[in-house]
């Protein structure tokens, strides 16, 4: 007996000794081993050989996307200063140009998806300056660098198979897919998840382009934040001033817990108003209140549709700016 449990034991041992093996070759593979695991993983997936070859062979790493990974700046920016780099007169004054030259169509993609126009043209215009800049980088040789690295290869290897389900799907060629260093594409920066879940082929060409088409950008943009659960009836919230002490544990201060919500009536029983010192309308919206500079700075009452916002990118700076900057759009 005790035979057969050392023998056990040797077996099991033996077992763990070779499944480590297999990882560190696994993670020590080169680039080119890599790619034909990809290209392997590609076609389990159903994308076609042909595509498959056609985006990965004498494809090579890109160090400058290892680079930018690991020496990402520490987000240092107080909310006034993000602000004053996101939200400017001139960025405002080229929202109301540009709705005022496309408002047909933005009217057209309001009626379908039920997302006012400056929302759309807010992100556009914080993500890539109307379009200006989308990025240099080849979007299948970063997710390939990014894939075959360790530091996130599940995330990066996912992104890669459905960037080239995209490609296959002939709504781009694999060298005009372009975007950020790690992998954000078109005007409105989407991954190439988020690309299979809400881009939009609006003008009904059968290619869903978010790199060059307004139309389906568009739309691209107002089925995100129609799927996410964006209220048309809805702004996204207000700043406010605080003339109480507010229990904290009724404050926002992190985009990962937005959760305490109360209505304007009992905000406003707590000292909440407007910044003029007014009261805050009669009505019972729910709303959150967010502090996202701390007590010291600018806060906030924030409504359903800024959690969709969070959807799009996690950041009580970044959801401020977008509404402020709709906001500034809507009156300029």
């Amino acid at each position: 007996m005790i035979k057969k449990i050392f023998s056990l034991i040797a077996v099991i041992s033996l077992s763990n000794i070779i499944y480590s093996a297999n990882l560190q070759a696994d993670d020590l593979a080169t680039f080119d081993e890599w790619l034909s695991n990809i290209e392997n993983l590609a076609i389990e997936r159903g994308i076609s050989k042909n595509t498959a070859d056609n985006a990965l062979n004498n494809l090579e790493r890109n160090p400058r996307v290892i680079e930018l990974d690991r020496d990402q700046p520490e987000f240092t920016l107080t909310h006034e200063e993000y602000l004053n780099n996101t939200v400017t007169e001139s960025r405002a004054k080229k929202g109301k140009d540009l709705y005022n030259e496309h408002k047909i169509l933005l009217n057209k993609i309001r009626k379908e998806f039920g997302v006012q126009e400056r929302f759309l043209l807010s992100l556009w215009g914080i993500e890539t300056s109307f379009g200006r800049y989308t990025g240099s980088f080849n979007v299948v040789r970063s997710l390939a660098t990014l894939s075959h690295d360790l530091r996130r290869r599940d995330f990066f290897t996912d992104e890669l198979l459905n960037a080239l389900q995209i490609i296959d799907e002939g709504h781009i060629d694999v060298q005009d897919m372009n975007g950020s260093w790690a992998g954000a594409m078109g005007q409105n920066q989407f991954m190439p998840s988020s690309f299979l879940n809400y881009a939009y082929d609006f003008n009904e060409d059968g290619r869903k382009d978010i790199w060059n088409t307004l139309p389906d950008i568009f739309a691209s943009s107002a089925n995100y934040l129609s799927q996410s659960g964006w209220d048309d009836n809805l702004t996204w919230g207000r700043e406010v001033i605080v003339t109480n002490d507010i229990d904290k544990s009724l404050i926002t201060t992190s985009a990962k817990k937005i959760n305490v919500s109360k209505s304007l009536n009992e905000w406003s029983s707590l000292g909440v108003k407007k910044t003029n010192g007014q009261l805050l309308p009669d009505k019972k919206l729910q709303a959150y209140l967010v502090y996202p500079d701390g007590e010291k700075g600018k806060k906030y009452l924030v409504y359903e549709n800024f959690k969709v916002l969070m959807k799009w990118n996690r950041s009580l700076f970044f959801g401020i700016s977008v509404g402020t900057l709709s906001d500034m759009i809507e009156y300029f």
